[in-house]
């Protein structure tokens, strides 16, 4: 088994942000290799949030971010079990860059159910009519039209989106990794985006 440095324990904190006794200990477990142990890491961060997902999220912060140039605005709630988790600046950052990423992206809704079903239904027809244009067989129509419905939410639905900083994550990773990290349930409430001259 590998010797696990100070500075590769430290290394690992840094590009993860998790204490230094779990960086050891999946530093470990992976034999020295930083990567895997990154991996370990994310695995175990979203089988803590998982646990967490139940528990009432009341405390929290609401943010506020306005784009340069004052065109865009942007009011978030995201809420935490503790008063003491949203004192922190890891939560505080948290709430600030989705916030800049609502300013930046353009989400309709938090979640997939929350987007109005008139909506989801008009991009539905419209689908159906763009592939049945294109000549597909009957048989694969819908089949076609859910993986599109589908990219739709994943541009659109705020947690299914690429995260604006990294898009090897969505949002709603972004939050699992929140959840791991902090050790409390964290869940965004709601946002508001407000951009001049538009309602």
């Amino acid at each position: 088994m590998a010797e696990i440095s100070p500075k590769l324990v430290m290394e690992l904190r840094q590009r993860t942000g998790v204490g230094m006794m779990e960086c050891k200990k999946a530093l470990a477990e992976s034999n020295g290799d930083i990567e895997l142990a990154i991996e370990t890491l994310r695995k175990r961060g979203a089988a803590k949030a998982a646990a967490k997902a139940e528990r009432a999220a009341s405390e929290g912060l609401v943010e506020a971010y306005i784009h340069p140039g004052g065109r865009v605005g942007v009011l978030v709630e995201i809420n935490c079990e503790t008063d003491f988790v949203s004192r922190t600046d890891d939560f505080a950052a948290l709430v600030r860059n989705v916030a800049m990423h609502i300013a930046a992206m353009h989400p309709i809704a938090v979640r997939r159910d929350e987007v109005a079903p008139e909506l989801a239904a008009a991009e539905r027809a419209i689908y159906v009519e763009l592939v049945r244009a294109e000549g597909k067989p009957e048989a694969i129509v819908e089949k076609i039209v859910d993986g599109k419905l589908n990219k739709w939410y994943s541009e659109t639905v705020l947690l299914e989106q690429p995260y604006v900083k990294d898009d090897k994550k969505t949002v709603g990773d972004l939050i699992q990794e929140a959840i791991g990290k902090l050790g409390e349930n964290i869940q965004i409430r709601r946002f508001v985006k407000f951009r001049l001259g538009q309602d």
